[in-house]
């Protein structure tokens, strides 16, 4: 009976450091999706905050420059008219770059999702 009780406690013991090894597993997935989590939300906070100055901004300059363009050829609409197609020629650049930015994103992006913690 001996060696059926030394190979009893080798399975408990077994046993017992797999149901540790699933908890710490099950404790690790847990704070690394925490991380993951964290890390973007404050990203898109960030993002929302500080687009929403940049986009107040650009509408002031572009009016102040619609104004300026309009008082130089004494004519208001030409100078909206003007900023509005710029406005249009950097959409149609962005619109054809998309899958650079997209790459380019997915690249800065999969550095901070996919790193090994050691």
């Amino acid at each position: 009976m001996n060696v059926f009780e030394s190979i009893g406690d080798k399975t408990d013991r077994a046993t017992d450091i797999g149901e540790k090894y699933i908890k710490v597993s099950h404790q690790y997935f847990r704070l690394k999706l925490f991380q993951q989590l964290t890390f973007s939300v404050s990203m898109v906070a960030k993002l929302v905050v500080i687009g929403a100055f940049i986009i107040l901004g650009i509408i002031f300059g572009a009016v102040a420059v619609a104004i300026s363009i309009g008082n130089f050829y004494n004519s208001l609409p030409i100078g909206y008219l003007s900023v509005a197609m710029l406005f249009f020629l950097l959409g149609l650049i962005l619109y054809f770059t998309r899958k650079s930015i997209n790459t380019f994103i997915i690249k800065k992006m999969s550095l901070k999702f996919f790193t090994e913690d050691d």
